[in-house]
């Protein structure tokens, strides 16, 4: 399997555009729902790796580096960076564009992810799909 094949089974890409119901009082995106969308690209990383259902159990080094202003997108990278048993560690790197603006990083984070069966138990996940992770990298910055 190659490196780009590799990080299309473990990876995920969301957009949002940030719109004013979005924004908190000073006209930026409001930080719980940064987070929020966060831990959807996480989840979406750790399910399509795993191939079943995921719960999120922790998060850490998030980190709001700079104000995302109405108008904005944001376009969040998720990628799993190691897997256990049934969790998976999933690095989350924001960044926001506007046209003709420079594209710059906003928001990181780590999120750890548990494969879960049926019943919400921790479901172990397949070693085919275990191998398919690629080293941690960083994403391109234009």
């Amino acid at each position: 399997m190659t490196r780009d094949e590799q990080t299309a089974i473990s990876s995920a890409e969301l957009q949002e555009l940030v719109l004013p119901g979005m924004a908190n009082h000073h006209g930026t995106l409001f930080a719980g729902l940064g987070l929020q969308l966060m831990a959807k690209a996480a989840f979406m990383a750790a399910r399509k790796l795993a191939r079943r259902e995921v719960v999120m159990a922790g998060a850490s080094g998030i980190d709001f580096m700079r104000p995302i202003p109405v108008g904005r997108t944001l376009a969040l990278r998720a990628w799993v960076s190691r897997v256990g048993r049934s969790s998976m560690t999933v690095c989350i790197s924001g960044f926001a564009e506007a046209p003709g603006a420079r594209r710059e990083e906003v928001i990181k984070g780590v999120f750890v992810m548990v494969a879960v069966d049926g019943q919400g138990r921790p479901a172990a996940i397949d070693a085919a799909c275990a191998h398919a992770t690629p080293a941690p990298q960083t994403p391109e910055v234009s």
